[in-house]
């Protein structure tokens, strides 16, 4: 048996951004970068390490929205356009730096990377869920889901019909995608109030996350802290964030991604270049935007001009940093193994987007660190959430704190003064779905697609993203008018369906515009 257990979970989310009628919305890139910056790299990465032969678990939560939007044939088209144009660019960057061979030889590495990832897309036919699923029928990944859109419920518990909708609607959507149940579920932001434990337990959900305050400060001391799962009353066990491991991958400042080495992020052509020069690839309209092509490392603070950024070293260092996290690990589990009567389990959760987007070699720091623990040492073992539940069945019974892993650990990031007046509205659409479906438990073919549709318009409206921009102060009018469109189309779909005069072909444009959820139960807000 190992010394310890290492639980590696990466959380895909990215909100619900699907545009037919426009393909230059700026917001709908999000997708397109992280596919290309870390949905296929990490495919990349987890089969490169099947094909050396290396054992591994990892778990990754992929979200109800970003499934939808993966599967979406629209999506797919546009993302496989977006490949071509970053290799498009990158030959041009090939030809422009031809007077400069440090730049030239980046720019030839892009082509490849671009090239090597259009390769992998079509590999799998551009079906990354499908891939995602081939990896955990392999036995390596775990996958998981998330609350239907991400829905911070410490602030809407008041509506627990709502929350229920929540969950039950995004259990359904990833049985259809994987073929089974899910085992966990990512609340949230890790959004945690005691009995939403009830509600995964009715869905038939296992376990799920939370911050470490959570666990800690539960309603009775937990004996083995964080280092394993407490049981709810429920029965579904609730998995804590380890502080250390976390900090020394998050943090910027403190953690490897901030290495003076490693690729910045924020210096991209897309803003050094001449306009007409980069003009077909950013927007349309002249807006400058990240394209993925940076040559130049984050450098010392204390230095004005920016190193030219150096694959290999980073590479290198990226090596480094995976030893020091794993022998990190390894000291951890070995000072906390005396003192318990079961190998300490070591959560360690992210969003996924961290690894390939925002930090170029997190996916090299991964596979590194999966190979070092498969070839350099015998403590540490990884596991996933669901393994450690079926060797470790008998679990201490108690019930987390409300908890999110946002600043301050509570709820101040999605409620203050930038966005408090988004909830007096949820709340009462919450409530208004209820008495709608409980009204009309029997509706015509035409009253039930509008039910279903504003079921929709609801759950998009509670997606804690637009919350979250609005405080961070980055496209807050888009935010905003998500919002707002979402809470004028439901109420209006309320009016018509109450009055018995649903505008079909209204209805027909809004449920093509917004698809996700296309087999929505606007049943589960009568229960």
């Amino acid at each position: 048996m190992p010394t310890g257990y290492l639980a590696l979970v990466l959380h895909a989310h990215l909100p619900f951004v699907r545009h037919p009628e426009d393909a230059t919305v700026m917001e709908e890139r999000w997708l397109f970068e992280a596919v290309a910056g870390t949905y296929l790299p990490l495919l990349q990465m987890f089969e490169g390490l099947i094909a050396d032969g290396v054992d591994f678990r990892c778990t990754v939560s992929l979200s109800p929205p970003l499934i939808t939007m993966l599967t979406d044939d629209l999506l797919k088209e546009r993302s496989a356009a977006y490949l071509d144009q970053l290799i498009d660019l990158a030959e041009h960057e090939i030809e422009r730096t031809r007077p400069e061979p440090h730049y030239q030889r980046l720019a030839e590495m892009y082509r490849d990377r671009f090239a090597s990832l259009r390769h992998t897309w079509r590999c799998h036919d551009g079906d990354l869920v499908r891939a995602f699923r081939a990896l955990q029928d392999r036995g390596v990944l775990e996958v998981i889901t998330a609350t239907a859109t991400h829905a911070f419920f410490p602030l809407l518990d008041r509506n627990w019909v709502a929350l229920r909708a929540q969950v039950h609607t995004a259990a359904d959507l990833y049985e259809e995608h994987f073929g089974r149940r899910t085992r966990g579920m990512w609340l949230g932001e890790c959004g945690f109030v005691p009995g939403v434990d009830e509600l995964l337990r009715e869905a038939a959900v296992r376990y799920f996350f939370v911050d470490t305050h959570g666990v800690l400060f539960a309603d009775r001391r937990p004996v083995h802290g964080v280092y394993a799962p407490i049981y709810c009353p429920s029965g579904v066990a609730a998995f804590a964030r380890d502080v250390e491991s976390s900090q020394q991958v998050w943090s910027a400042r403190e953690g490897y991604p901030g290495d003076p080495h490693y690729r910045d992020f924020y210096r991209d052509i897309g803003f050094d270049l001449p306009m007409e020069y980069i003009a077909p690839y950013v927007h349309p309209e002249g807006h400058r935007l990240y394209t993925g092509i940076k040559y130049h490392a984050i450098t010392h603070a204390q230095l004005h001009d920016k190193w030219v950024y150096d694959p290999a070293l980073a590479r290198e260092r990226a090596g480094q940093h995976a030893e020091h996290f794993r022998l990190g690990r390894q000291r951890q589990v070995a000072a906390l193994a005396g003192s318990m009567d079961r190998p300490p389990m070591i959560v360690s959760p992210y969003d996924a987007e961290l690894y390939g987007h925002w930090w170029f070699e997190g996916p090299v720091f991964l596979g590194d660190l999966f190979r070092q623990l498969h070839h350099d040492q015998g403590d540490l073992e990884t596991i996933t959430p669901g393994d450690y539940l079926e060797r470790h069945p008998t679990n201490q019974v108690a019930t987390p704190c409300p908890s999110s892993w946002g600043h301050q650990g509570y709820n101040t990031y999605w409620l203050n003064e930038s966005n408090a007046w988004v909830y007096r509205h949820l709340h009462r659409a919450g409530e208004r779905m209820v008495e709608l479906a409980r009204r009309h438990r029997d509706p015509d073919t035409l009253g039930a697609r509008a039910l279903a549709q504003a079921a929709r318009e609801l759950l998009l409206a509670q997606s804690s993203d637009w919350t979250f921009i609005m405080r961070t102060g980055t496209t807050v009018p888009y935010a905003t008018r998500r919002i707002e469109e979402h809470v004028l189309r439901f109420n209006r779909l309320c009016d018509e369906i109450e009055a018995g005069a649903v505008d079909e072909a209204w209805l027909a444009e809004i449920e093509a515009r917004d698809n996700i959820f296309p087999d929505v139960d606007y049943r589960l807000y009568a229960s």
